[in-house]
């Protein structure tokens, strides 16, 4: 009885792990696309503006949203917690991406990023006690080091300058994401980043309106459609799929989806930028691939 017991937990929780990566996988592929229209709006649009008006947009979804389903208010320990998600992926992130995506490609941001999946894992193991084992460990820094040496590779072996507000932006996701990730478990992916960015508007408002008054909203509808894009796609309905699945699979194994994203981010803006990619860039895509395969099989302790 006992061991039949223990069987089907497993058995239930592999299938949430499996939905868990599907899910993420969904969101990764929203997300992967971000540089790209977000390099299309901040050619003509003032890049803050473009970081935080797209918050305020997503967040006016959010108000709808929330009324709709009738959500319950946060209490007083998940305001806090959605501070922080707030703080990393409706400010943090968009702030130090458009800024970079003014003067890097968006293929080169795409492969700095990569440290994104690493980032993630170490905030879940530090801050909510994930624990995971030495292989899972030894197959995020090698997925880790080959996007790394892919950004050197690309930048002559030297880092750009931009690349600091890049790495600020992998912190910053990092830490929204997993903090988002473990309260998604409580409330549900939609509602944490519906709160979220709505516990941001108070700053985000008045701030995108002065930026609209100083720096103007002249632009093509190119811009805007990339606009557009970073509004309601990355900053609200990726997060859907992104919560919800790192609610389900845990934050250091589902977050090893995110390996994947610089090469889907360079297939991207090689379609809708027309930047260059070539043989070499789908040899590394192949080796991530393989690494995010091995680490899927690593234990991981919850």
């Amino acid at each position: 009885m006992g061991a039949s017991t223990t069987q089907a937990t497993q058995a239930t929780q592999a299938m949430q792990e499996s939905r868990g990566m599907w899910l993420g996988l969904v969101g990764v592929g929203i997300f992967s696309l971000t540089l790209p229209f977000t390099r299309m709006a901040v050619a003509e649009l003032n890049p803050v503006l473009v970081a935080l008006g797209r918050a305020v947009v997503a967040a006016i979804g959010s108000a709808v949203l929330l009324w709709w389903i009738g959500a319950p208010r946060p209490t007083p320990r998940q305001w806090r917690a959605l501070a922080v998600t707030a703080l990393g992926v409706v400010i943090g992130f968009p702030v130090f991406s458009s800024i970079a995506m003014r003067y890097v490609p968006a293929s080169h941001g795409a492969v700095v990023v990569g440290i994104l999946p690493l980032a993630t894992a170490l905030f879940g193991a530090l801050r909510f006690g994930e624990r995971p084992s030495t292989g899972f460990w030894i197959a995020a820094v090698a997925g880790s080091a080959l996007v790394v040496g892919f950004a050197l590779w690309q930048g002559g072996g030297e880092f750009h300058l931009a690349d600091l507000a890049l790495f600020a932006a992998v912190v910053a996701a990092a830490m929204g994401y997993a903090e988002g990730g473990r309260l998604s478990q409580e409330m549900g992916g939609q509602q944490v980043i519906c709160w979220a960015l709505l516990l941001s508007m108070p700053i985000l408002l008045p701030v995108t309106l002065w930026l609209c008054w100083n720096y103007g909203v002249q632009a093509s509808p190119r811009a805007w459609i990339g606009f557009g894009y970073v509004s309601l796609f990355s900053m609200f309905i990726g997060f859907f799929f992104w919560y919800k699945g790192l609610a389900l699979g845990g934050i250091a194994r589902v977050g090893q989806v995110q390996l994947l994203q610089p090469f889907m981010t360079l297939i991207g803006a090689a379609l809708i930028l027309g930047e260059s990619l070539d043989a070499r860039n789908i040899l590394f895509a192949l080796a991530v691939v393989a690494v995010v395969a091995v680490g899927r099989r690593m234990g991981i302790r919850r």
